[in-house]
């Protein structure tokens, strides 16, 4: 049977229909949250059957985590894997955040979830240690005194502005982005302008 053929419910069906559930669930988790969305309306929103649906996720606790992986695989590689930036900069870039980027998918579940041992949990843990660990790295590359620090705490002003970004429904980034700068000029020595400057001048000679 084809793509575009249909089952006896008139939906679609075929090599699609993965793609169709995990876009259906994008949108409905993102709108409404995951506990308020049943299998039901997935299927209904998807264009596929519930058997279509179970034949690619064993149930939705699977179907969660891959909706979680699927957002960012790569553990932002827009902000890590840039090489028109340097280290120091990368820091800083991670704090751009486009208004348009769907808020923290990874706190969302968690915090909907409560249940460490869910895959989807287990997921956003993973993802965040990674987040931290990339911070900390970069730090490193730029040069910070403490780079576990340094990473860790960034890590912590992502969360923040994210989580509450979320709450008051307002862009706090910019503000996170103000924080950073301290934590990263503090953690970052930077050298002296003026160093240079007293090194090369001339030693007076017999008391001039």
């Amino acid at each position: 049977m084809t793509e575009l053929e249909k089952g006896p419910q008139g939906r679609r069906r075929g090599r699609g229909a993965r793609e169709r559930i995990l876009s259906a669930s994008q949108q409905l988790f993102r709108d409404q949250g995951i506990n308020r969305t049943g299998m039901d309306q997935l299927c209904a929103a998807a264009q596929v059957s519930k058997r279509t649906a179970y034949q690619h996720f064993t149930n939705k606790d699977e179907l969660v985590a891959e909706y979680l992986r699927r957002f960012d695989p790569d553990v932002m590689p827009g902000v890590f894997d840039r090489d028109d930036l340097t280290p120091r900069e990368r820091l800083f870039a991670a704090f751009e955040i486009p208004e348009s980027t769907p808020l923290c998918p990874y706190i969302a579940a968690a915090v909907e979830l409560h249940d460490p041992e869910h895959p989807a949990s287990q997921y956003a843990r993973d993802y965040k240690t990674a987040i931290a660990a990339r911070l900390t790295e970069t730090a490193r590359e730029a040069g910070a005194t403490n780079p576990e620090q340094l990473g860790e705490q960034l890590a912590l002003l992502i969360d923040g502005a994210s989580a509450r970004t979320r709450v008051l429904n307002t862009n706090t980034f910019p503000t996170a982005a103000t924080i950073a700068k301290v934590l990263i000029d503090n953690a970052i020595p930077q050298p002296s302008a003026d160093r240079g400057t007293i090194e090369s001048a001339p030693v007076p000679v017999g008391g001039e």
